[in-house]
């Protein structure tokens, strides 16, 4: 096996990820506007902002390429998705492959695996080839483990948060992003629950700047590797003014 050049998308083990893979996953009305709708708004802002990488989809990575490369931003490259217009079990399946991926210029690789599931089997079946593939080419693979299904009573539970975690370390994730519960103790046992496994937690839906940033300082507390933020930067009346304040709390040990 390849050494995993995980440094590229963190900086002395930190992670300040911008994620931009919402116009799949919920559709273009609920979260966006005039601004933050075009991608290229939002690559100025991980760009600016000194974010450590970029989460894309296949489509605006490929429709951008030149753009992303002259930014300097790390790229990393969503490998599966679905619109929130299907009911029922969910499922995420494969829609770009690890080949593409790199060849669009990604530093890594994302997939989602919603546990509790039906399908959670197949998702775990086409996350293990990828991390096979994004392994032997040396590139991180990142897992975004969500609690879902209609087994899953509540999925923000001190339980659910650590089996997250769990899931992301024992099917080979270099990184494992999750929803955070807002109680710090339950995030420090998901951690410890992660073992060599990295945490991120994800940024969540929008709140006030200064309770983000003040936020951002308290989970840093707990032992996590860095923080996947969306719409609460690039909702952001001011998201270079955000993006500086939140790296004082996450890239600083």
């Amino acid at each position: 096996m390849k050494t995993i050049k995980i440094n590229k998308i963190m900086k002395s083990g930190r992670a300040m990820f911008l994620a931009y893979d919402q116009g799949l996953e919920h559709g273009p009305s609920s979260d966006f506007n005039d601004k933050n709708v075009d991608p290229l708004y939002i690559l100025e802002i991980a760009r600016k902002g000194k974010f450590n990488a970029v989460v894309f989809q296949k489509g605006i990575a490929e429709k951008y390429q030149k753009e992303i490369k002259k930014s300097k931003v790390p790229l990393i490259v969503k490998l599966n998705g679905k619109t929130a217009l299907v009911g029922g079990e969910p499922i995420s399946r494969q829609i770009c492959s690890v080949k593409e991926a790199i060849e669009l210029g990604a530093s890594a690789v994302g997939y989602t695996v919603y546990i509790g599931s039906e399908h959670e089997s197949e998702m775990m079946q086409e996350f293990d080839k990828i991390e096979e593939e994004a392994h032997a080419k040396g590139i991180p693979i990142i897992a975004w483990i969500y609690p879902r299904g209609k087994s899953i009573k509540d999925d923000s539970t001190r339980v659910m948060m650590a089996y997250a975690t769990r899931v992301g370390l024992e099917i080979g994730a270099d990184i494992v992003k999750i929803r955070y519960n807002g109680n710090l103790d339950d995030l420090k046992w998901a951690v410890k629950a992660a073992g060599r496994c990295k945490v991120v937690v994800a940024g969540g839906l929008k709140v006030e700047d200064d309770k983000f940033v003040e936020n951002a300082k308290e989970v840093m507390k707990t032992g996590i590797s860095g923080l996947a933020i969306g719409r609460n930067v690039w909702q952001s009346d001011k998201p270079l003014n955000l993006a500086k304040e939140i790296n004082k709390s996450v890239m600083k040990k």
